[in-house]
């Protein structure tokens, strides 16, 4: 039994490195071109995310520990709220 799990499992990972082009479902197409342009996008440019949906990192990370500047949100709780 253990003779025929390990080809079947070096068999199975040997199908998961196939790629293809990508390329629509048979019977089905590529959706419209977006109104106002006449050339329709192909599979990998609908693919490719957004700036809006995948921002760039715009911060700096701290290199060294610094100081915590003073949070004016950061209250107690207020003492009106009546606990059961």
């Amino acid at each position: 039994m253990r003779s025929f799990v390990l080809p079947l499992l070096i068999l199975g990972l040997a199908g998961c490195g196939a790629t293809a082009p990508l390329k629509p479902a048979a019977g089905k197409s590529l959706p419209v071109a977006p109104y106002g342009t006449e050339v329709k996008p192909s599979a990998e440019t609908l693919l490719k995310p957004t700036p809006q949906a995948a921002p760039e990192r715009s911060v700096e990370l701290r290199k060294r520990s610094e100081e915590r500047l003073q949070d004016p949100f950061d209250l107690p709780p207020s003492d009106d709220q009546k606990q059961p």
